[in-house]
């Protein structure tokens, strides 16, 4: 409810909604590029871009799902363009170490749940990018299925598949050393 009357100011010229907007989604948004990408800086490069599309186009946007799921939309696109116009590979979850943690007190703790993430960080990299891609969306950006067969040009099963696939061959790396 909160995200339809932001857009409703935001067709106004409301500051205030596009500052309430960035604030409420950056996080999710940087989190998902940066997974996408595996750099910190091109995620950045690609939420700031987003946001500032977004921002020129806020007048005219129709929206037909939520505004969550557009702005993930909006980065997983950003960032499908900048790895093809880069092309390379990428690692990903490069904050899931630093969300671990932050998540652990006890520095054994610590260091567990670090090379958990390096472990996480380097089965994930070798994916291929739909599966990963599918992950990425369905787990850091909350997205149904259905939004994710929308976004990616596929069908439900074909998302659903890459998800399946992608978890249990993450789970075929990681032998029980990282939950998922």
């Amino acid at each position: 409810m909160e995200d339809l009357l932001l857009l409703w100011k935001l067709k106004r010229d409301s500051r205030e909604a596009l500052e309430r907007i960035y604030e409420k989604y950056v996080n999710d948004l940087f989190a998902v590029a940066a997974s996408l990408l595996g750099d910190v800086h091109s995620a950045h490069d690609v939420v700031h871009d987003v946001f500032e599309s977004f921002a020129r186009s806020g007048k005219e946007l129709k929206l037909k799902g939520n505004l969550k799921s557009y702005l993930v939309t909006c980065v997983v696109n950003a960032a499908r363009y900048r790895m093809r116009a880069k092309r390379r590979t990428s690692d990903v979850l490069a904050d899931y170490a630093a969300e671990a943690k932050a998540r652990q007190a006890d520095p054994v703790n610590e260091i567990i749940a670090d090379e958990q993430a390096r472990r996480m960080v380097a089965c994930m990299g070798e994916l291929p990018y739909e599966q990963r891609e599918v992950i990425i969306m369905h787990i850091r950006g909350q997205m149904s299925f259905k939004e994710i067969a929308r976004t990616a040009d596929v069908s439900i099963n074909t998302a659903q598949s890459r998800y399946r696939y992608g978890i249990e061959k993450l789970r075929s790396l990681l032998q029980g050393e990282v939950e998922l």
